[in-house]
């Protein structure tokens, strides 16, 4: 079987969430839990618009998400840590038989890809001493199943946000995600593409050296690339860029940016990039921000993106209106969900429909 990930904006069955659970994202308090409780809520709401949504959620808590979802949003229990569905669940792939001939339904025959689910090892993002993973590291398969996708396995430790994909072959990823000592001691490039190529398809790897300063501190994943970088459509790159001098990630979206330039897709063409600012807003009281308008997920028809109650916002959500041309923007609050260590891509996960179904 050949796999391949679709481009994120291809047509979807589905999009994939896991209601807030327990520690960090829940916070100390009720009203901390309530406002996760409600992000979540509205992040679902607002993709529930363009196709169906399914929220995995712990058995002893669907009553509580229940009170907060409409009922068209689906409920599928299964043990939890966290609710990083992106990072924690599979990586959803459409399979070809290889060598196919006309008449076996193979691909010269036309026939219907296969839905797959890429299970990536997943360690809590490089075995954090904050994080827990024992349940998380099992959602792969019970999404999976549910979704009715053969399961791929894969041994490499790895997230879904930590690659994003045109796909054509092209893979976007960062230095200190897929090499971490923490994630993959002793891996090296050749031997990630390789596993990327046989999973996803990507035969065209674009390393970025690093992610966002904040994303790189103790709390964060290390770096990655959801954060900094989406494919809007073949051939062209959305790119986070720091204005601010006083920011640190001044000089890392500086020198993501010279790499990009640098790069080519898959097919040899040069990017077409369009720089998009990062809001104004720099500290939020606890370190520099990692805000970022890169971190929107696709929908069928429409995009769901972030907003910061920032002065960016609108020339933000201008830019995305334009790059994603035909698809209407909804966007969210983000605020809540960045102060857990993540956004909108980090919290869903597309389910591409299969060709029958699109």
């Amino acid at each position: 079987m050949s796999w391949r990930m679709p481009a994120e904006t291809d047509p979807h069955e589905r999009l994939w969430m896991a209601w807030p659970s327990g520690g960090y994202t829940l916070g100390e308090t009720a009203e901390d839990a309530h406002e996760a409780r409600a992000a979540w809520a509205a992040v679902a709401h607002a993709a529930r618009r363009y196709e169906p949504v399914t929220m995995v959620v712990r058995p002893e808590d669907r009553a509580i998400a229940e009170a907060y979802l409409d009922p068209r949003v689906g409920l599928l229990e299964a043990a939890l840590d966290d609710a990083w569905i992106r990072d924690m669940g599979p990586s959803f792939v459409l399979g070809t038989p290889t060598g196919g001939t006309p008449g076996d339904g193979g691909p010269a025959d036309g026939g219907p890809a296969r839905l797959g689910a890429v299970d990536w090892v997943f360690n809590g993002w490089g075995q954090q001493d904050w994080a827990s993973w024992e349940d998380d590291a099992r959602i792969g398969g019970t999404v999976a199943q549910t979704a009715g996708a053969e399961l791929v396995p894969s041994s490499l430790v790895n997230e879904g946000g930590g690659i994003q994909v045109d796909g054509r072959g092209t893979v976007l990823l960062t230095e200190t995600v897929q090499l971490d000592p923490g994630r993959n001691p002793g891996a090296t490039k050749a031997q990630v593409e390789a596993e990327l190529e046989r999973t996803i398809g990507a035969r065209h790897a674009v390393w970025l050296p690093r992610g966002l300063t904040r994303d790189s501190e103790r709390f964060g994943t290390r770096g990655h690339v959801d954060l900094v970088a989406a494919i809007p459509s073949p051939g062209t790159l959305l790119v986070h860029v720091q204005h601010s001098p006083e920011h640190p990630d001044h000089e890392v979206t500086g020198q993501i940016l010279e790499v990009l330039h640098a790069s080519r897709t898959a097919d040899g063409t040069p990017w077409t990039i369009i720089e998009v600012p990062a809001p104004a807003q720099l500290h939020d009281g606890e370190g520099w921000v990692d805000y970022s308008y890169i971190n929107h997920v696709a929908v069928n028809g429409g995009l769901v993106a972030c907003t910061f109650n920032d002065p960016h916002d609108e020339k933000a959500l201008r830019i995305l209106a334009d790059a994603y041309r035909g698809r209407h923007v909804s966007a969210v609050d983000a605020r809540i969900i960045f102060s857990r260590g993540g956004g909108i891509h980090c919290i869903t996960q597309q389910q591409p429909a299969t060709p029958a179904h699109a």
